[in-house]
């Protein structure tokens, strides 16, 4: 019987709209603003530049690792590899929660923007329709969840493009400014001082910065899964960030440049109060229909890639086999089944015990992008000396991370000095105290489980060949 195995249909374009319904969530649209208030229109200019520079090191480290072995479940597996398998396994895990985690609190928000359309629908059913629905998307064949996602993550580019024009017009005075105290050509992002409330605030928003690219590396999760991996992965890489960096960052200078930093409306809905500004009718209504299509695209995404992620595990003989099996059309049945009951045991948890098992559960959760990253880092940096080791030469590898050592050296440091971030911050402590135990306990029931089955099936074989 022959190995059953994903179909290759994805291009660069698929890839790209993955990654872009991966990042491109309600973080832009919904805490930029906070962002701003916190450490300033050029503090959070500084710190997503830096949050750039960062995903730019990681994704030039995870291309090198992805191109010369393309294969469904990447990271984790290069980790494994790498690394150690101990180290893999737990990669695998926090990356899964990390996506199983946000799509409790994302059913949840695609039924409350609904019934701002449709308040007599309870909330309940429409959470039931919309966890339906991915599941639908993500069940059938990947050439649903392509087109769903490539139109989907359309909607968002051209939303914040849309936004980044609408306003830059409102900064030089080429549209009309429904507002008094408005102050033209960028005047509003120096008015109260390069960093108002001093240097402190900017490293914690630099760390919100980080979390806000997460999602770019979902390109190497669905490389298994690529026609033509070696061309199509460095050309999605590359556009994947040039798009970001200029959404995101254009879209801080705009909101920088528009919305004073005391306003209100930072915090509350900076979209639909630049909208506002600009005299087009119906801002509140048009912008709750972009941000259904944001949290639906990323739930989609996340599906996706968390589903894979439990593939990745049975394939490699750490979860039981059954949960490999895929479909006749090529999807992980049992890793989205699973995936989908993640999440909505996330959204109970968020329900019934929020104060205690779902703030434990988020915090490993922000952990997690941070952990992910410095791993891939420190994978491409071990792949490159065994790379080199067994006889080969840079030259034979067909996409190579430029200023090798230093780009994986680099990633690794600034991963660090986030960790490091994380444990300064009051708020955000939680992260380290509930992520690092959970690590280890991975790593220890790997240790004490998988690897002693692992020994034995491998002695076993052995005996049978003597």
């Amino acid at each position: 019987m022959a190995k059953q195995s994903f179909t290759k249909s994805m291009e660069s374009r698929h890839l790209i709209t993955l990654s872009l319904g991966g990042v491109i969530g309600t973080g832009i649209f919904m805490s930029s603003g906070y962002l701003i208030q916190s450490a300033g229109a050029v503090g959070t200019i500084i710190a997503y530049g830096i949050g750039a520079l960062l995903v730019c090191l990681v994704m030039l480290c995870l291309g090198e690792l992805t191109v010369h072995d393309p294969n469904t479940g990447a990271f984790h597996r290069y980790a494994s590899e790498y690394i150690s398998p101990g180290v893999g396994f737990v990669t695998a895990w926090l990356y899964w929660l990390t996506w199983t985690i946000a799509l409790g609190s994302e059913f949840v928000t695609l039924a409350i923007l609904i019934q701002k359309w449709f308040p007599s629908i309870p909330t309940w059913i429409l959470t039931i329709i919309f966890t339906g629905l991915i599941f639908a998307i993500n069940s059938f064949n990947i050439t649903l969840f392509n087109r769903a996602e490539f139109w989907m993550s359309i909607v968002k580019v051209l939303a914040l493009v849309a936004f980044i024009v609408i306003g830059l017009g409102m900064i030089f005075k080429i549209v009309p400014v429904h507002h008094a105290n408005f102050a033209p050509f960028f005047k509003e992002i120096v008015k109260p001082g390069l960093f108002p409330n001093g240097f402190a605030p900017i490293f914690s928003v630099i760390l919100a910065a980080n979390f806000a690219f997460s999602g770019t590396e979902m390109i190497s999760v669905a490389a298994g899964e690529t026609d033509n991996p070696k061309k199509a992965i460095p050309k999605a890489i590359f556009q994947t960030l040039v798009i970001l960096i200029v959404l995101f960052i254009g879209t801080i200078v705009v909101m920088g440049a528009l919305l004073p930093q005391k306003s209100a409306a930072l915090t509350d809905s900076p979209f639909i109060a630049v909208l506002d500004n600009s005299g087009i009718p119906y801002a509140s209504d048009i912008m709750n229909f972009i941000l259904f299509i944001t949290v639906l695209s990323a739930a989609n995404s996340g599906v996706y890639a968390a589903s894979r992620m439990i593939w990745s595990l049975a394939d490699q003989k750490t979860l039981p086999k059954r949960l490999a099996k895929l479909s006749k059309h090529g999807i992980p049945v049992y890793g989205l089944l699973l995936t989908i009951f993640g999440g909505l045991l996330a959204l109970f948890s968020s329900i019934y015990s929020p104060k205690l098992v779902y703030l434990a559960l988020t915090a490993i959760s922000s952990f997690a992008v941070v952990t992910v990253w410095l791993i891939i880092g420190w994978a491409q940096l071990n792949f490159r000396k065994q790379f080199l080791a067994t006889g080969h030469q840079v030259s034979d590898l067909s996409y190579r991370t430029p200023a090798y050592p230093l780009v994986p050296w680099l990633v690794i440091i600034i991963c660090l000095i986030s960790l490091v971030g994380i444990a300064s911050d009051p708020n955000q402590r939680i992260a380290l105290e509930v992520g690092i135990p959970f690590s280890i306990l991975c790593y220890g029931y790997y240790q004490l489980i998988y690897r002693k089955k692992l020994n034995q099936t491998n002695g076993g074989i052995q005996n049978e060949q003597n």
